[in-house]
């Protein structure tokens, strides 16, 4: 495949500021952004505001509140930029679904159904807000891998990069091997449904009880309880790689391919048993299979990484798509696959990929250089103290004032407390890290049952994250290379396994994420305070939210959690509220 760029003399309608807006909603987590000049301003997925959690309703409340945290209105905005091209592989699709027969129904229902009403809203949306055509924005439908990973390395810190995005399936696509240099991108190969990453490993989920494209980080938890090699080969064999990128995934033993439930066909309970209904125990062959699934999907991707280093002879790696928050997978291409680092971007799934069309109309069609680096995950919503003063005014809430709220949250932290953090502005993507976060001293053996019982109410096989300073890091974990965004697992140092015993997981892992003091102060601060008393700088950080539930967007959600959950306190800016 061929090259995607723009010759640096093409002219373009643009001048002086340009504002972008990125939309994502043909897909799952659907997502606003605002780029202005090629940096990013706002980012907000429309859960947040909505309060449905993955929604792929129209993101119209996000855009909004987009519009008026950047001080934009509709008519400010010169283009919106969409995360698919809804006519792209259309030949493809419809001759699988002619070829396979049985599929031809769904199909035509999802293909033209789905995406003619996904179309009307968007076209009634466009028109309702911009009737003047002669002030109409320019709409570059962007193509969903495209938005994906051309828009993850327009905004990581490398200058070039070895591509690769996977992911369930987006048009048609499941893949993208490439290369990235400046601001032209290389395909190198894509693959396309049925063959796809993301497909093979939602069939696991829905095997081990849970929802399928939805629930597959609990997959990932559960596979380090059971034995990969018990069901080791027969996985391999179901999904293999080609040295080109290319992905083959054997079929007999699946649903999907025919947009049918369930994805597991007898074939596939034949070799690896009665699939789990959800509410029901877990057997041991359930543990084994997501193991078995888990490691099949660590050792393609390591072998596509591999091949995509000695081809390109890059040092850095960007991987982006709905696998890449797969952090197990992504601490073993750190360690094993050659690469010096991997950016993944926070919000990796579809909900980043508004930022990425929009990232791809600024620096791939428009050719603009790149300038700007998404290392801050903190651009979304954010609430002055006076905001805060009225709800708490109205609320009737008992809430002491702290000058050091950080000496005062690491105060409440060593003695015992579990702390609902609320501060500055939100983060994008599916990891808390440090504003939107629920806090809990990881020295202490019973804290992770704790929490589950008075306040997640998750999994007990799921562990609890580590936030550390990144200076402390290495001290308690087995990394050379930081984790901002919570996206690569790596091993605690033996010796200090029991020192943090609440986030160390029943393989010795944890999903760390480490805080440089520039990036989160407060949040880096209260770390340091914590360690001050404790001995041990780091917390355990989990999502200010219970299962189900969308992380948390305002004070008012916070005070609503705080009350129906055991949360022992809430910290809102420099306030302290107990109960």
């Amino acid at each position: 495949m061929g090259a995607f760029g723009v010759d640096s003399g093409v002219w373009h309608p643009y001048i002086g500021q340009m504002n972008i807006l990125g939309i994502n909603y043909f897909y799952h987590d659907s997502t606003a952004c605002i780029v202005v000049d090629g940096k990013l301003v706002v980012a907000i997925e429309e859960e947040r505001l909505s309060r449905e959690k993955h929604t792929d309703e129209f993101p119209g409340l996000a855009i909004r509140r987009c519009l008026e945290i950047s001080g934009l209105t509709f008519e400010d905005i010169d283009a919106v930029a969409v995360s698919i091209k809804p006519t792209l592989h259309w030949e493809k699709k419809a001759a699988y679904s002619l070829g396979i027969g049985k599929g031809i129904k769904p199909f035509l229902s999802h293909e033209v159904g789905t995406f003619r009403y996904r179309q009307d809203q968007f076209w009634g949306w466009y028109f309702g807000n911009w009737p003047n055509k002669q002030k109409r924005p320019d709409v570059h439908w962007v193509p969903h891998h495209m938005s994906h990973i051309a828009g993850s390395f327009y905004v990581s810190p490398y200058e070039d990069a070895a591509l690769l995005s996977l992911d369930g399936s987006g048009e048609w696509a499941t893949s993208f091997v490439g290369y990235g240099k400046g601001t032209t991108v290389e395909c190198y190969n894509q693959s396309f449904f049925p063959n796809s990453f993301g497909s093979f490993y939602e069939a696991a989920t829905e095997f081990c009880g849970f929802r399928p494209n939805y629930d597959e980080g609990k997959t990932m938890g559960l596979a380090s309880l059971g034995d990969p090699s018990v069901f080791g080969d027969r996985a391999s064999e179901i999904l293999k790689v080609g040295r080109d990128g290319s992905i083959d995934i054997d079929l007999s033993c699946f649903n999907f391919q025919y947009w049918r439930r369930p994805y597991c066909n007898q074939e596939f309970q034949r070799i690896f048993g009665r699939p789990r209904r959800h509410g029901e125990p877990f057997e041991q062959h359930h543990l084994d299979v997501a193991a078995a699934f888990q490691r099949a999907l660590e050792e393609a991707a390591l072998e596509i990484c591999r091949n995509l280093k000695s081809k390109t002879g890059a040092t850095h790696l960007v991987v982006a798509g709905g696998v890449a928050l797969n952090s197990v997978m992504n601490g073993r291409i750190v360690r094993e696959s050659g690469f010096e680092d991997l950016y993944v971007m926070p919000a990796a799934g579809d909900n980043g990929t508004a930022i990425g069309a929009a990232f791809y109309v600024w620096n791939g069609l428009l050719g603009n250089d790149r300038d700007f680096v998404h290392d801050n995950p903190y651009v979304g919503t954010s609430y002055s103290k006076e905001q805060i003063d009225v709800l708490i005014k109205e609320c009737k809430l008992s809430a002491v004032w702290h000058d050091d709220i950080a000496a005062e949250g690491a105060r409440l932290l060593h003695e015992g407390h579990i702390i609902g953090w609320f501060q500055g502005a939100m983060e994008i993507g599916p990891r808390a890290l440090g504003n939107r976060s629920i806090l809990a001293d990881p020295t202490h053996p019973g804290m992770k049952d704790k929490i589950n019982a008075e306040v997640k109410h998750r999994e007990a096989y799921r562990p609890f994250a580590p936030s550390v300073p990144a200076e402390s890091a290495q001290d308690y974990f087995e990394m050379e290379v930081e984790a901002p965004f919570m996206l690569k697992v790596c091993d605690v140092k033996m010796d200090k396994r029991d020192c943090i015993p609440a986030v160390t997981h029943v393989d010795g892992s944890a999903r760390v994420q480490t805080v440089r003091r520039e990036m989160n102060p407060l949040y880096h601060d209260l770390m340091v305070e914590f360690g001050k008393l404790s001995g041990v700088p780091v917390v355990l950080n989990t999502s200010f939210n219970v299962m189900g539930e969308p992380i948390v967007e305002s004070p008012m959600d916070a005070i609503r959690c705080f009350f129906s959950t055991g949360l022992d306190k809430l910290v809102i800016g420099n306030y302290v509220i107990g109960k």
